[in-house]
């Protein structure tokens, strides 16, 4: 399927010293950069590697704790996965991925300004 992340993909991830990863409002409603985000997290902590996360319009703590956009979108895949254990595991692997992405330190870009 298009949404899975291709072997070359995983490689480039692998070949990599450093993960920049930039969170916005609709990064969570995408199944795909969540499972890329998955792997970023598990692969980069194993071999001690630098994950620098940017917060683009998004406040962290929604990040950490899944709210406001994080939760709409979450809970949209988790109607879609209901009945499918394979799936629920998924969404908590993704869940705890971006619980621990935003407790690293970043940059935080907040585009309001009042």
């Amino acid at each position: 399927a298009s949404d899975e992340i291709t072997p070359s993909l995983l490689k480039n991830i692998e070949d990599s010293r450093i993960a920049i990863i930039v969170f916005s409002k609709g990064h969570a409603s995408s199944s795909f950069c969540l499972d890329e985000l998955v792997h970023i997290i598990h692969y980069f902590e194993e071999k001690g590697r630098l994950v620098l996360p940017v917060f683009y319009d998004v406040e962290p703590s929604h990040v950490r704790h899944q709210n406001n956009s994080y939760a709409e979108a979450l809970a949209k895949h988790e109607t879609r996965f209901q009945n499918n254990n394979e799936n629920m595991k998924r969404l908590l692997k993704w869940m705890i991925a971006l619980s621990h992405a935003a407790n690293l330190s970043g940059y935080h870009f907040n585009l309001s300004f009042s």
